[in-house]
């Protein structure tokens, strides 16, 4: 069992304080987990792409306060690997969904880690251990990483006030919310199973932050004598994007129906575009990020008020990298974050040593003071790092996604492609059902059809003809995307330009880099090729 250890002479010091000093001085943190969802660098103006682009000034406070992680990595760049990493510190092809397990069995045995790698019941998890040893856990926002099973599909075309898909969507909310309790969140409102898009009520298909920050000021309002974790997962700058759709939408939509009135706990809605102007900004994305901030700046206030900022935690992350998403190119896996705590960490502002979000878990149960089996996770914990104590956490970083595998080491990156031969030998027949079906759902929700062609080749993580809507802007990005292997020095290359796979050169580090990846294989589920053979 790992534990935090008090050396002799503090443990003498508080034992000879008064209780009410030591209850003080042993409280545990609460902790603020905030996740936005698909944002780019250039939105944030603690990171070099972003600086003085936004109008954030409360996220831009807690930031100047916090670690930032200049080296975030995130494991799986697409929306549910990546919270399912964050939240139970594993390698999402660990997960045990019946759809992710039934995708395997399909794939001739081969992992494909794509938005299948659920949180199933029974499984280990964050907010499950932190209950356990006294928490109150609470969830607002985007699950996206629970599985709840028996989800009802509404007509998409529904009027907003139908009763019969409002019973529906109400039944689907009570499966959401015992999914979420059995996961170990103990509160749960204001949810978005999935994104707006995919709630499959046209009418409702729209963002609304203050719905979830309702949902989060309920949470931290309530009197408990408990330490805290809140998972607060909003649903932006993710799509729909479009101002009718997201901060200039009908404020009483939510994923749930019709509100009877708009809420009023945030800076109205109108005045995001003058506030905008005055500070030169104009264009849409910064005004959902301006909205997004004023939900952060209403959690902070909230904290103050209540006495209980000084004691608590923030975690602020970005899900995956949003210039290649749906690759693990470095424009997919690096993420953004920082985090916080009363008095900072020794590291100071700013750290350039690797993580990866399977080390997000192990952190904060150590941040909490809760025992831990470290081999029950993939992740390890970094507040050594943050403490000053570890100038490294990992060897090396591995990332899944789909049909490719990789690893960064020394500023040495290796991504292998690998597709089974259920997929290289698809009947022309397959192909073109699978691309219709695809078309025929980007037209319902009026997105666009990349091609007609079902010979087309697929993308790194879904077998369709052409590539997905998620990565389809990522695929000619990168001239060695389909080669079956791939080396790049991150040092002289970072955009990954420049496959050094037969550079001689580099023949030792391709070496090493491979036969790194193959051992790390053997140790995770599935096949992959001649990396992991079938037995």
């Amino acid at each position: 069992m790992t534990t935090r250890l008090l050396n002799p002479a503090r443990l003498i010091t508080l034992l000879l304080l008064p209780l009410t000093s030591l209850a003080e001085e042993v409280k545990r943190p609460n902790i603020l987990f905030l996740i936005t969802d698909d944002q780019f660098k250039h939105h944030m103006n603690w990171m070099p792409e972003g600086k003085g682009k936004n109008l954030t000034p409360h996220t831009d406070a807690l930031a100047a306060s916090s670690t930032i992680l200049d080296r975030q990595f995130v494991t799986s760049p697409v929306c549910t690997p990546s919270r399912f990493a964050s939240l139970t510190g594993l390698y999402p092809s660990r997960s045990k969904a019946s759809d992710f397990l039934d995708r395997q069995k399909e794939l001739d045995g081969q992992a494909s880690v794509e938005w299948n790698t659920f949180i199933t019941k029974g499984m280990p998890s964050l907010p499950k251990m932190l209950r356990d040893s006294g928490y109150r856990t609470g969830i607002v926002g985007k699950n996206h990483v629970v599985e709840v099973p028996d989800m009802e599909k509404p007509e998409w075309l529904a009027k907003a006030d139908d009763p019969d898909m409002l019973a529906l969507l109400k039944r689907n909310g009570q499966k959401q919310r015992a999914a979420l309790q059995e996961a170990g969140f103990d509160y749960s409102e204001s949810l978005y199973y999935d994104n707006p898009d995919f709630i499959g009520v046209k009418a409702l298909a729209s963002h609304n932050l203050d719905w979830i920050a309702q949902g989060a000021l309920d949470f931290l309002q309530k009197k408990d004598e408990r330490p805290f974790f809140l998972y607060c997962a909003v649903t932006i700058p993710h799509g729909p994007g479009e101002a009718s759709r997201s901060w200039n939408a009908d404020p009483r939509i939510t994923a749930e129906g019709l509100l009877d009135q708009p809420l009023n706990i945030m800076p109205a809605r109108n005045t995001i575009p003058k506030r905008l102007r005055q500070a030169g900004l104009k264009d849409n994305a910064r005004a959902n990020l301006l909205w997004l901030d004023d939900m952060v700046g209403a959690l902070v206030k909230q904290l103050r008020d209540s006495g209980e900022l000084n004691n608590t935690i923030i975690l602020y992350f970005n899900d995956h990298g949003q210039k290649a998403k749906g690759t693990i190119y470095n424009g997919g896996v690096h993420s953004e974050a920082f985090i916080k705590r009363p008095g900072g960490f020794p590291v100071g502002p700013r750290t350039d040593i690797p993580v990866s979000n399977i080390d997000f878990t192990p952190t904060l149960l150590e941040c909490a003071g809760v025992s831990y089996t470290p081999s029950q996770f993939d992740g390890k914990s970094f507040l050594p790092m943050l403490e000053a104590k570890e100038k490294q956490v990992h060897d090396a970083l591995y990332f899944e996604l789909g049909f490719v595998r990789g690893i960064i080491k020394d500023n040495l990156k290796y991504i292998a492609l690998r597709y089974p031969q259920s997929a290289e030998n698809m009947p022309l027949a397959k192909r073109k059902r699978i691309l219709e079906r695809f078309n025929k759902n980007q037209q319902r929700r009026g997105r666009p059809v990349y091609t007609d062609d079902p010979m087309a080749p697929f993308s790194h993580v879904q077998l369709i003809p052409g590539g997905g809507d998620a990565e389809h802007k990522s695929l000619t990005l990168y001239p060695a995307f389909y080669d079956n292997d791939q080396l790049y020095d991150l040092s002289k290359d970072p955009n990954e330009q420049v496959n050094l796979v037969n550079d001689p050169e580099y023949a030792a580090q391709y070496k090493d880099l491979k036969d790194s990846l193959r051992s790390h294989l053997a140790q995770m589920p599935g096949t992959f090729g001649e990396l992991k053979p079938t037995k």
